[in-house]
């Protein structure tokens, strides 16, 4: 995402003992050239092995060995010319007072409306030729006065851009601040030239000279009015982060030794309890310990509605309580919470650098030289070509501003944010921009079964008896021998139980029989639960209550008078609901689907069968699913692969892009690129269509950045355009490409509509 990057050999990255990493704010950035300069002087610093400037974000992220630190990397940036901030005071700092961000677009508003009062005057004398001449002399501010106010501009709005000119030549650089502030001289000091001679003569009013004085006022205008545009709609771009961060409250109130206290967030520890009262935000993560409620978690997964929670039940720190007193004991604190974990990933993929810009990091670095010469060769050709000398400067200052590649380095970072922003929101957190811009590629998607298909909770879905046992009392004796065993298949025993209102029967002298199942007397009878295995080493024959379709089964089987089967329980895993409408939604987008699953081939096919996904592979090892993804992509596929355990964490890794459901183990989230905050399968078409839909913007912009300036400096070397008009086409480009990113919010709208409707 960043206007460029600057790497040091592997062998050096190797060297590094331990590798550091410092996010630094930087203050005074106005274009890519800016950033490929500080690029420059970070990747100098001993024990750098890279620096990354987003000019977007104005972040700086620095790589290297645990020599680097902060205070170095803060001086090399000020050495360079530019300011530093701190970015975790700055998140630190109180939600109700306003940011630094707000008050300088405050500020910038108020200059740039004073500059506009200022210009008018000068725009005035432009209607002379259209007004008779008592009018237009009337319009024609005396010429003291027209001296006056363009000093008065170019000192006040221009002084922005000499500051940054001096700081970028003093460093044997050039930037954006260079072409503004040597074109608006070049206006502004060819006036004063013609000007003065007759300030200090008789005439008091210069209706009859050609003053270039309001292209120097208005382009400055012009350009600032830019700028603030494009930091406001910066700062709408993050708003991800911003409304993350909004998300938790200052204050917990926190029961210690029986007494309830409110206490600075700082001061919780794991283990506190926090009360937690109706419509407050939960401070922390944790567990419920006492009390109902419906939590609202949207803006940290995208679940639309209110999720209800009881005691013994997870909850997230951030999320909204509904209508219940909650009682919530603390189990995660600082980056170890979800909420900061989330804001790391939205920041960690917003700093990040997509491929695609390596190409714009390496024309950026070098645009503004050639535009130097550029507008030098303008102004050399008109003069040999027998043009004023006010013909040859105006056209030279309209190469120098219109040619500013702020649009060129704005076009991949603020589609990136935006997307990356877009996507956390509808629960979607892409881990980087390689991640976002191999999404787009992707033609093939991969899907573990168990966790990931289906929920992997496993249910009862057949109890059959045999030898005149009933049903109540077989599953009365099932879930006596499971009691207390927190076994999956014993879970799902227990909830079947409950759910026909039957009582376990009172076991005892129970034994675990790993491999096998379970022993325990009831009634001074001893029984068994187990699988076929069990069965035949006390010599049953379960083929009459066998199945044939891949199912897992259970065996109930009493040892007293004599062993003899009383039933089979057939178990299996629910098929998630979303999972048939994420592969039509996949089909829909021209992608293949395959399950890859450790499972037996009967259950494998069953799966396959319910969710239409015709290439399925069964009975394999991590390892096998490496070798089969290493297949897919031999035979030119570009895949993704879906899954939620740690044996899927090699595959998630093997794969192009790895999806990782948000409830999984740390290890699958760990190794995918894109993790989706909430088990809903939708999600995985969605963030593809997303990659594809922010992708698409990049392009666009990209596209429209090269075109301004492919056409833009040969017009203004020509003589085609007026200075005014290429300072107003050089800032509404840049606004462009930031309110074009800015449209992928729509697409949030699109995927509630398309991805997350039932049916």
């Amino acid at each position: 995402m960043q206007t460029g990057s600057i790497d040091r050999p592997p062998s050096q990255i190797a060297a590094a003992a331990e590798a550091r990493q410092i996010d630094i704010g930087i203050d005074g950035m106005t274009c890519a050239a800016c950033a490929a300069r500080i690029e420059r002087a970070l990747a100098k610093l001993p024990g750098v092995t890279a620096a990354n400037v987003n000019l977007a974000t104005e972040t700086a992220r620095v790589s290297g060995d645990t020599g680097l630190s902060e205070t170095a990397i803060a001086d090399a940036i000020i050495r360079t010319g530019y300011g530093v901030r701190q970015q975790h005071a700055q998140a630190a700092s109180s939600h109700a007072a306003p940011s630094a961000d707000t008050i300088a677009l405050d500020r910038e508003i108020v200059l740039l409306i004073g500059g506009a009062i200022l210009t008018l005057p000068l725009l005035l004398p432009m209607l002379a030729a259209v007004l008779p001449a008592t009018m237009a002399e009337a319009l024609t501010a005396p010429l003291w006065l027209q001296i006056g106010l363009a000093t008065a501009l170019q000192i006040g709005l221009g002084s922005l851009f000499y500051r940054g000119a001096w700081k970028a030549l003093r460093s044997f650089g050039s930037n954006m601040d260079v072409l503004v502030a040597l074109g608006t001289s070049a206006a502004y000091g060819l006036s004063l030239y013609l000007a003065l001679p007759v300030l200090f003569g008789e005439a008091q009013h210069a209706t009859h000279l050609h003053l270039y004085f309001e292209s120097a006022a208005v382009i400055l205008v012009l350009v600032r009015l830019g700028k603030w545009l494009e930091r406001r709609a910066k700062k709408r771009a993050l708003s991800a982060l911003d409304a993350l961060k909004a998300l938790r409250p200052e204050t917990a109130r926190v029961r210690r030794h029986g007494q309830e206290a409110d206490v600075p967030l700082a001061l919780l520890r794991i283990g506190d309890i926090v009360i937690v009262r109706p419509a407050d935000r939960l401070p922390a993560d944790g567990k419920v310990v006492a009390g109902q409620s419906a939590v609202d978690q949207s803006l940290l997964t995208g679940e639309s509605l209110p999720v209800d929670v009881a005691p013994g039940d997870r909850v997230i720190g951030g999320a909204l309580n509904g209508n219940g007193l909650l009682e919530i004991e603390v189990t995660a604190l600082g980056a170890q919470s979800m909420l900061d974990r989330i804001q790391q990933m939205i920041a960690d993929a917003q700093g990040a650098k997509a491929p695609i810009q390596k190409l714009v990091d390496r024309i950026s670095g070098r645009f503004v030289p050639a535009v130097l010469v550029v507008a030098l060769v303008t102004l050399i050709g008109w003069l040999i070509a027998g043009a004023g000398i006010e013909t040859a400067i105006l056209n030279a200052v309209a190469v120098l501003v219109i040619a500013c590649p702020c649009a060129l380095g704005l076009a991949t970072p603020t589609a990136i944010m935006v997307g990356t922003g877009t996507g956390a929101k509808a629960g979607i957190l892409i881990r980087d921009a390689i991640a976002l811009e191999t999404a787009q590629h992707i033609d093939s998607v991969a899907f573990d079964k168990t966790g990931t298909l289906t929920d992997g909770k496993p249910q009862v879905t057949s109890l059959v008896t045999a030898g005149g046992t009933t049903e109540a009392d077989a599953l009365r004796l099932a879930a006596g021998l499971q009691r207390g065993s927190s076994h999956p298949l014993a879970e799902a025993v227990l909830h079947l139980a409950s759910e026909r209102d039957i009582v376990p029967a009172a076991s005892t002298s129970a034994e675990a029989l790993p491999g096998r199942g379970v022993a325990a007397a009831v009634d001074d009878t001893r029984y068994l639960l187990g699988n076929s295995r069990l069965m035949r080493e006390h010599g049953l024959d379960v083929g009459s209550l066998s199945g044939g379709d891949g199912a897992t089964r259970s065996y109930l089987a009493a040892l007293d008078p004599q062993p003899r089967l009383l039933a089979a329980l057939e178990f299996a895993d629910g098929l998630r609901p979303t999972a048939k409408p994420a592969m039509a939604d996949l089909q829909r987008l021209g992608l293949t689907s395959l399950l890859l699953t450790g499972d037996n081939a009967k259950a494998a096919q069953r799966i396959a069968s319910d969710v239409k996904i015709t290439n399925w592979r069964a009975d394999l090892l991590p390892g096998d699913k490496i070798a089969a993804i290493e297949a897919e992509r031999e035979a030119g596929r570009h895949i993704a692969m879906v899954g939620d355990g740690i044996n899927d964490a090699p595959a998630l890794a093997a794969a192009d892009l790895g999806i990782a459901m948000a409830n999984g183990t740390d290890a699958a989230v760990a190794t995918a690129g894109i993790v989706l905050m909430r088990s809903d399968l939708r999600l995985v078409p969605a963030a593809i269509d997303l990659a594809r839909a922010t992708g698409r913007k990049i392009k666009q912009n990209l596209l429209w950045a090269f075109l301004f300036n492919a056409l833009g400096v040969p017009l203004a070397a020509f003589g085609l355009l007026n200075p005014m008009i290429a300072g107003l086409a050089m800032a509404l480009s840049s606004v462009f490409v930031v309110s074009n990113a800015l449209s992928l919010r729509r697409w949030l709208a699109t995927m509630k509509v398309r991805y997350a409707h039932d049916r």
